[in-house]
């Protein structure tokens, strides 16, 4: 079945990338948004552009944003109004715009992943395994990760997911567990059982992760790296295509991947 995909921000280098995959995916691109002030012409030739993102998701069987967590709970609420499946894949949610997202899936399917690429879902599932392996008593938990100097949130939404992915092994929560970062100065010695986080920018960097859990006799560490941010695009599009005819719920690449 051919669908309709709508995309957020389509002019932008996430949006290029998407309406390419979207089209060799043999779906039909049904039109995108612009950020205020871009050039209609820096959109992918022949594209329909909607003057905002209710009218996109009225034109769309499903609709991708990767675009800002500032717009997440206003096109997660002009979704649900349109009964139009959403793909997020913005980072830096807060509470609020995750609540957003959670009523917004009471009428639709919301796929909602910190990252899209299929390797990095894997290396979730590997880490929460890992988790519940080496106990945090002796094991402490270090996630490092690195990105391009443009990024504006910190630590990753991968980053994040992995310290989530880390607790949910030890059977607890990620605020429960603890966080640690941005350790400077005197700060005193690390907490047994929290989970750390370093973050780094710089270059062009699209994107890397490593968990690393340090015990007294042994390390063990994990990384994921992205070459290409072409592979985000090709799992968005897979979850889009997943998503279309599914029950209202809130659902992650592992829905998608039947993992």
């Amino acid at each position: 079945m051919t669908i309709r995909i709508g995309i957020a921000g389509i002019a932008g280098r996430m949006g290029r990338l998407l309406a390419e995959e979207a089209a060799a995916a043999g779906a039909t691109l049904a039109g995108g948004t612009l950020r205020p002030g871009t050039p209609p012409d820096r959109a992918p030739a022949g594209t329909p552009i909607l003057p905002d993102f209710a009218a996109l998701c009225a034109a769309a069987d499903v609709v991708i944003d990767f675009t800002h967590a500032n717009t997440a709970r206003t096109h997660a609420t002009a979704a649900a109004a349109a009964r139009t499946p959403l793909i997020l894949g913005t980072s830096g949610l807060s509470p609020a715009d995750e609540a957003a997202l959670a009523e917004a899936a009471t009428h639709i399917p919301v796929v909602h992943a910190a990252n899209f690429a299929p390797g990095v879902n894997l290396f979730l599932a590997i880490a929460e395994r890992m988790a519940a392996a080496l106990p945090p008593e002796h094991y402490d938990a270090e996630i490092v990760e690195m990105h391009h100097r443009q990024k504006v949130d910190a630590p990753s939404g991968t980053a994040i997911a992995l310290g989530r992915a880390v607790a949910a092994g030890r059977s607890t929560t990620l605020d429960a567990a603890g966080r640690e970062s941005g350790r400077d100065g005197h700060c005193g010695p690390r907490g047994t059982g929290t989970i750390g986080f370093a973050t780094l920018r710089g270059g062009q960097v699209v994107g890397e992760h490593t968990l690393i859990f340090a015990a007294g006799s042994e390390h063990i560490s994990l990384t994921h790296r992205s070459f290409d941010r072409r592979v985000y695009a090709t799992g968005a599009v897979r979850a889009a295509r997943w998503a279309v005819g599914r029950a209202p719920g809130v659902y992650g690449m592992k829905d998608v991947l039947g993992m």
